[in-house]
């Protein structure tokens, strides 16, 4: 299944920056076939091929190694920082992370539907500073951030779909 843009559900952690001036928002989803439930969507989420890249670039970043254990804590609600965020909020079914200088937002969630199937979610915020705006060079890297995004959701649904 290929995802697609969507409008940031009004029930969703991310919605509190929909309205805010300013502020860049996304979603996309895409509907899987069988029943998943958050946890299991944030393991495969950051434990895919392409986010293990991201994961590297971050631990030199970071200067610290990032583990699949990191990754299983935060999907289990064992850990309220993973990598560069920490969580902002969480429910049963979504998680909304913020990086650490408070800049972005990352936002998942698995969400049941009729029968077995679960619609998975991805969506991000990017908050500028107070009293600036998100400038020309954030717009230039707006179509690689949705390619991005859809990607990772891609490469998660498909690693559920694998088991």
């Amino acid at each position: 299944m290929i995802p697609r843009a969507c409008a940031v559900p009004r029930d969703a952690l991310l919605s509190r920056y929909v309205a805010q001036e300013g502020v860049y928002t996304d979603c996309f989803e895409v509907m899987h076939p069988g029943p998943v439930d958050l946890p299991a969507m944030i393991e495969a989420f950051y434990t895919t091929g392409l986010f293990r890249i991201e994961r590297l670039v971050l631990s030199v970043g970071l200067r610290r190694r990032i583990t699949v254990r990191q990754v299983q804590a935060l999907a289990q609600g064992g850990a309220s920082a993973f990598a560069a965020w920490e969580v902002e909020a969480r429910e049963e079914s979504q998680i909304l992370l913020r990086d650490l200088s408070g800049a972005t937002r990352s936002w998942l969630a698995a969400a049941p539907k009729e029968g077995a199937a679960t619609r998975l979610l991805f969506g991000s915020a990017v908050v500028p500073r107070q009293g600036r705006t998100l400038g020309p060079g954030f717009r230039l890297l707006v179509p690689l951030h949705r390619a991005y995004a859809r990607a990772l959701l891609r490469a998660a649904e498909w690693r559920l779909r694998r088991g």
